[in-house]
């Protein structure tokens, strides 16, 4: 009697259908899972680690048959578990973070961050098809992060370079104050000042100087070496990008690392420009019929496509005649800007979802 009640017990398990939602965190992750009739059936914390997804996949499982899992925070906490269950062939949603006002209203925890994760991929509500992150692009992206912190550190380099100059002493003021960037450069590195006297202003201010010329030069060889690796990658990854008008290794690469390995989770070219930040935000309301501009989006793919525009203006006959049709029409500089972006994403767009024959393989010199 006992063992026939375990069975239809089990039974009913394997046929409830599921969906799970993940809270990540930097050490734990914290999963909830509710069925169809969005009925809580429980929740449990697991380690962040390789062993700790074997865990949670298994828990998951033996509550029903699992349609989908919500994960806040794929591309950064959640980025371990995310590779886990896209190796185990795991349907998986990002979800957004909640609004405020449900916040407000049903309080904050991980269990609770869980369960909103688990309901918001279940109505696939603020939901995206997460990433692939076990490609190229993946490979593009970690160069990318290192020669974007190296080109702010020397742009800060320069920076306080001419900060340094603005309160030195008069003399020293006067010779460099008048140079143009690569000569300060030259000059400052090829300072001498004298360590015995380091601690008047005029002789730290010289070492200053020349520390920070040095860590320029450094940084920019730093920078050349990452392009090196930067271009051929991007070249094998989307030649037909680099194809474009206006569109060089650099900017590729931030519209790349935008879309993503698995660029068909961008559904459309509209999806496209509005993950851009470049597709107009509707404001109409009663007889007011108008749009505002879109703040949102990944600002760096924007300040790829507002490239991309500033170089066609100067060299595309096309877009040159575009811009004044449009100046004769009334609109301002900036909007004709802002439409140009529109147009350009839609271009991209296509280049970047055309399905390739066949992957070159990468060669990089020694």
């Amino acid at each position: 009697m006992t063992t026939i009640a375990c069975k239809d017990a089990r039974s009913q398990t394997e046929q409830t259908e599921v969906a799970a939602g993940v809270d990540t965190h930097q050490d734990t992750h914290t999963a909830a899972v509710i069925d169809r009739a969005g009925r809580l059936l429980g929740h449990r914390q697991f380690p962040a680690t390789r062993r700790g997804y074997i865990e949670l996949l298994a828990w998951l499982h033996s509550l029903g048959l699992l349609l989908v899992v919500g994960i806040e925070g794929t591309g950064a906490y959640g980025a371990g578990l995310a590779r886990h269950l896209h190796d185990a062939h795991v349907p998986m949603l990002e979800i957004d973070r909640p609004d405020r006002r449900t916040r407000r209203s049903a309080g904050k925890s991980d269990p609770i961050d869980a369960e909103a994760a688990a309901r918001a991929a279940l109505a696939r509500v603020r939901t995206g098809v997460p990433k692939v992150r076990t490609g190229r692009v993946e490979a593009l992206r970690n160069l990318r992060v290192a020669r974007r912190s190296a080109v702010d550190q020397r742009a800060d380099c320069m920076r306080r370079i001419k900060t340094l100059i603005v309160t030195a002493p008069d003399d020293l003021r006067a010779r460099l104050r008048g140079l143009a960037k690569q000569e300060l450069l030259d000059t400052c590195t090829g300072l001498r000042p004298d360590a015995s006297r380091v601690d008047e202003p005029e002789q730290a201010t010289k070492v200053a100087l020349r520390s920070l010329a040095g860590r320029h030069a450094a940084l920019t060889e730093e920078i050349a070496e990452l392009d090196a690796l930067i271009e051929p990658l991007v070249a094998v990854i989307n030649p037909d990008l680099l194809a474009l008008k206006g569109v060089g290794a650099d900017v590729a690469g931030q519209l790349l690392v935008t879309a993503g390995e698995n660029t068909d989770r961008i559904h459309s070219e509209a999806a496209f420009a509005m993950l851009c930040g470049a597709a107009p935000i509707p404001a109409s309301s009663g007889k007011t019929h108008r749009h505002r501009l879109n703040r949102g989006g990944d600002r760096q793919a924007n300040a790829a496509l507002y490239r991309i525009v500033l170089c066609r203006l100067r060299w595309d006959s096309r877009t040159q005649a575009y811009m004044r049709r449009r100046t004769t029409e009334g609109l301002s500089k900036k909007d004709i800007i802002r439409c140009l972006k529109r147009l350009i994403a839609r271009e991209i767009y296509y280049v970047l979802t055309a399905d390739h024959v066949e992957p070159r393989r990468l060669t990089l010199a020694a």
